[in-house]
C-alpha cells in the first residue's frame, strides 16, 4: 500500500514560537483583538462606577475607592492606551481598504507607527489629565 503524500500547509500564528516566526502584521491583528476586549472590560469598569454613583453613598464609596487606587488608575491608563492603539489600527485599516499600504515592508510600518503612536498619545492623554 502506497504512503500518503503529506500535504505542506501554512503554519497559524497560534503556533508563535518553534513552528511559526512572529511577524509585525500577525502581531498587530492579535494585540487589535486584545485591545478590543479590554476595551471592554475598562468601559464596564467606567459603567460600575457609574452605576455604583446613582445607587447608594455607601456602595459608592466601596467602588469610589476600587477606582480611584493605583489598579484602577493603572486599568484607566491601560484602557487609553488601548483606545489610542485600536483608533490607530482602524485608520491603518481604513488605508488598507483604500488598496494601499498592502505591501509587507509598509504594513510592518504602520504596525510599528501604530505602537509607538498609541504609547505617545497615552503619554499626552496622561499628561493632560494630570494638569487638569
Amino acid at each position: 500500500m502506497a504512503e500518503p503524500k503529506r500535504v505542506e500547509r501554512p503554519l497559524s500564528p497560534f503556533m508563535i514560537g518553534p513552528y511559526y516566526r512572529p511577524q509585525m502584521t500577525s502581531m498587530s491583528s492579535i494585540l487589535t483583538r486584545i485591545t478590543g476586549n479590554a476595551l471592554i472590560a475598562g468601559f464596564l469598569l467606567g459603567a460600575w462606577w457609574l452605576i455604583a454613583a446613582v445607587s447608594s453613598p455607601g456602595y459608592f464609596g466601596f467602588v469610589n475607592w476600587i477606582v480611584t487606587s493605583w489598579l484602577g488608575w493603572l486599568i484607566f491608563a491601560g484602557m487609553a492606551w488601548a483606545m489610542w492603539y485600536h483608533y490607530l489600527t482602524g485608520l491603518r485599516h481604513l488605508l488598507w481598504d483604500t488598496g494601499k499600504g498592502l505591501d509587507i515592508e509598509t504594513a510592518e510600518k504602520l504596525g510599528w507607527g501604530a505602537i509607538i503612536g498609541s504609547v505617545v498619545l497615552t503619554l499626552l492623554t496622561l499628561i493632560i489629565l494630570a494638569i487638569f
